[in-house]
């Protein structure tokens, strides 16, 4: 076995994660007419943000394969 540090983004079940730049995250929440600090939330700490290097603020679009949708998109903002 391969030593050395692992990717979490390379796991199979770990959806895609990224970062919106400025533009896009404003162009989202005037889609849906909504307030930053009304998208879900997810932490700082997780394991995935981390790896990102997502800060406090950001807005990250997580990419799901669906087998219904083919795939599926979610937004959260990260938060400390």
């Amino acid at each position: 076995m391969k030593k050395g540090k692992f990717s979490i983004l390379e796991h199979e079940l770990v959806p895609k994660h990224e970062i919106l730049e400025e533009r896009e995250a404003a162009a989202l929440l005037d889609k849906y007419k909504l307030q930053k600090e009304q998208l879900p939330k997810i932490k700082k700490s997780d394991p995935v943000i981390k790896e990102i290097k997502a800060e406090v603020g950001d807005v990250v679009r997580i990419t799901r394969r669906s087998r219904t949708a083919g795939k599926s998109l979610s937004y959260r903002l990260v938060i400390e």
